[in-house]
């Protein structure tokens, strides 16, 4: 029980697969280390390949593994991504979008930026109101004018604007895997994985392969997608379903060209709420990633590729755009009842799968790696108390991503189908988001709310969408308020300076990427 951990497997590749072996060997591999990593892929791995989204978070994965930006952005034909923008979630209104951008609120710990803002558009008519967002955030603008966040001469992985990246997953796997392997030492094998060696214990004490010798371990890391091969097929670990809660369960993606090589990249994943789900529009270099999501209890699969053809002809024209073939996807929103078990952890979707909004699927997957380097266990007795841990954090983790998209509908004032009408309904919320939204009627989201050092969504992202959405918080008249009145009208004109420097500043998205995939840093 108090064997040393040396050698790590990790069953299944993908995006998940080799972000963990690069983290791990990134940290744990080279001179003097007995630590060895090896992966183990299918040859016939199935990609889907619509354009993904990251958070800023990645900036620091890809420094720590040692990509650089440029070599990044030119692999994984990757373009910058600064927030999401929501169009006709609130109500379905011709001028209904707010932006969640990834920039926290300038001034932001200093006062109560919501008072100020309320304030600010009590004197104001109704059609000179102006959103929260682009009164506390210059980023909103800078998306909004399809600007980069930074400008050439910045170095790599720096930013002026807060950003993370859209990218071709299966391009990204493809550059993971070929640095890992030539500069990281990560060993890789494929074979089809056809069964589980169990030691006395219970732990895995090896995988049996198709077409080559047993490969035994001291840490087996599950990365085998839906199929869970080793978390739940083996260790039939529980599967806790949230489709009450967040109804989506299927999808249509598809790959759309651009009108020619010039056209605008968005900065934004644009998210444009339908009648029964909402569909993402992700801008790479070379193409657009745009896809349905939706529940089949609210809808069908014809009535949703016409939907998502009906959006499509707005841009690229209609016969183009029936001319284009959707790929079915689905899925059932839910996570694992625990995520380490034995000597067997899960990352990425074999851990679990909620939907595609807010991009969390590929932060889910940097937090577990994170955690399993910088918490790798010495030996067998020492692994038990981290993956307790483990557990613990991404229980809490699951249920915070959970809370978080419920939000974005909950908030809706849209009644135009039973899909929004459903997802309002009590029964469908959790009772920790109902006591949040009551709280929040008397105050704004704030960092008594969120107290771990490393939350998945900080207070201030509850406030873009609280507020973008149109929610009201009570106002209260204090001594406080009073004496930072001067203080958020400042903050409020520095950011429209601010604003005002960057849009003058700042490269189109399609210029900076055209630029630094041309160079090297």
């Amino acid at each position: 029980m108090t064997n040393t951990i040396k050698n790590i497997v990790i069953v299944g590749g993908g995006t998940a697969g080799w972000i963990t072996a690069g983290v791990l060997a990134a940290e744990h591999m080279g001179q003097g280390s007995s630590v060895q990593v090896l992966l183990i892929e299918s040859p016939q791995v199935a990609s889907i390949g619509v354009g993904e989204g990251t958070w800023p978070s990645m900036r620091n994965t890809l420094k720590k593994i040692g990509i650089t930006e440029a070599q990044f952005m030119r692999c994984a034909n990757a373009s910058f991504k600064q927030g999401s923008k929501f169009i006709g979630w609130r109500d379905g209104s011709e001028n209904d979008f707010y932006y969640h951008p990834f920039m926290n609120p300038q001034g932001y710990t200093q006062a109560d930026l919501h008072a100020g803002w309320q304030a600010l558009n009590q004197n104001h008519t109704q059609e000179h109101h102006r959103s929260f967002a682009d009164t506390v955030c210059a980023q909103s603008q800078v998306c909004e004018a399809g600007l980069a966040p930074k400008q050439q001469a910045t170095p790599e992985y720096a930013a002026v604007t807060n950003y993370g990246y859209h990218l071709d997953a299966t391009k990204f796997a493809e550059l993971l895997q070929s640095h890992c392997t030539q500069r990281l030492g990560v060993k890789h094998q494929l074979d089809h994985v056809t069964g589980v060696k169990s030691a006395s214990n219970g732990d895995i004490a090896a995988i049996t392969c198709k077409d080559s010798d047993d490969i035994s371990g001291d840490l087996f890391i599950d990365c085998t997608g839906l199929a869970s091969k080793l978390l739940g097929e083996h260790y039939q670990i529980p599967f806790i379903e949230k489709k009450h809660i967040l109804f989506n369960d299927s999808a249509l993606a598809v790959q759309v060209p651009y009108e020619d090589n010039n056209s605008p990249i968005a900065s934004a994943t644009l998210s444009t709420a339908q009648s029964a789900g909402w569909i993402w529009d992700i801008g790479l270099p070379t193409r657009r990633g745009v896809g349905y999501t939706y529940s089949s209890k609210h809808t069908d699969d014809q009535s949703a590729e016409k939907a998502l053809k009906d959006y499509l002809a707005q841009s690229i024209g209609e016969q183009a755009a029936n001319a284009l073939t959707p790929r079915k996807i689905t899925f059932k929103p839910g996570h694992r009842e625990k995520f380490w078990h034995k000597n067997c952890v899960a990352v990425g979707l074999s851990s679990g799968f909620l939907e595609p909004l807010e991009a969390s699927a590929l932060a889910l997957v940097e937090l577990s790696a994170s955690m399993i380097s910088e918490q790798l266990p010495t030996d067998r007795l020492h692994m038990d108390i981290i993956a307790e841990r483990f557990n613990d954090r991404f229980s809490y983790h699951w249920g915070r991503v959970i809370d978080f998209l419920k939000l974005h509908y909950v908030l809706s004032q849209r009644k135009d189908s039973d899909y929004w009408r459903d997802n309002q309904l009590s029964e469908s919320i959790e009772p920790r988001l109902q006591q949040l939204l009551t709280l929040w009627q008397y105050q704004p989201p704030s960092r008594y709310d969120f107290t771990l050092n490393e939350e998945v969504f900080p207070s201030s992202s509850y406030q873009y969408v609280l507020y973008g959405m149109g929610f009201e918080t009570q106002l209260k008249a204090s001594r406080k308020m009073l004496n930072e009145s001067e203080l958020t009208a400042r903050i409020f004109n520095d950011n429209q300076l601010k604003k005002e420097q960057f849009i003058s500043g700042l490269p189109s998205n399609r210029q900076l990427i055209a630029a630094l995939t041309k160079s090297t840093y």
